[in-house]
């Protein structure tokens, strides 16, 4: 992506937490000559250092289903974002933009076996899950063995080592105090939930 230094997020670990807070991507790849996209929900793990990894699944009708063990995928995952009025700045004589947060990473994928794919699918559930507490969580035990056995062989899971893996937080670092706060106030004013989202962004960079 287009990811200028004072937008850039450096640290991997903030670009991680991010996958983990907005699990779910859009997945690009060339078969046959054609680009595809699919949308996937993802795990991320730190390992192996230093960008980590990402499991998803496809299903097995899906023709991204069929790519091959070392194949290039692209990753991209969009946070909240928001259109910004130059009547929100103090500065004149600026024109319109959009904030927001986003990545964007490649790698190799790699098919899993048919009882790695059901392991992810665990942690998939209980991560996803573990966010509705204090829900009593779904778990996979709940489903007769032979139906689970059935539906998972509807899909095929994947694993892919990121070897690009880069961050972008545009939330107005190019810009004054005073606009960020005018920006950051109108989106507050404007009351939904992506301008609020952007809006509690941009504080929380401006007081870092």
């Amino acid at each position: 992506m287009y990811n200028p230094p004072h937008f850039a997020i450096s640290d991997i670990a903030v670009v991680h937490a991010f996958i983990r807070s907005n699990a779910f991507a859009t997945l690009a790849a060339n078969i046959g000559g054609e680009i595809h996209f699919a949308y996937v929900p993802v795990i991320v793990e730190s390992e192996p250092a230093p960008l980590g990894t990402v499991h998803f699944h496809f299903a097995r009708a899906n023709p991204m289903a069929d790519i091959a063990d070392g194949a290039t995928i692209k990753l991209g995952i969009m946070g909240a974002h928001a259109y910004v009025s130059p009547n929100w700045y103090q500065t004149p004589d600026q024109v319109p933009t959009w904030n927001y947060t986003a990545i964007e990473g490649s790698g190799r994928v790699r098919r899993l076996a048919g009882s790695e794919t059901l392991r992810y699918l665990e942690r998939l559930a209980a991560e996803q899950e573990g966010a509705l507490a204090p829900k009593r969580p779904w778990t996979p035990q709940k489903v007769n063995p032979e139906r689970l056995k059935n539906l998972s062989s509807a899909i095929v899971g994947f694993q892919m080592a990121f070897d690009r893996l880069e961050g972008k937080a545009k939330l107005s670092q190019n810009k004054s105090q005073a606009d960020i706060a005018g920006v950051i106030a109108a989106l507050k004013d404007r009351g939904d939930s992506a301008g609020i989202a952007v809006a509690a962004s941009m504080q929380k960079l401006s007081l870092a």
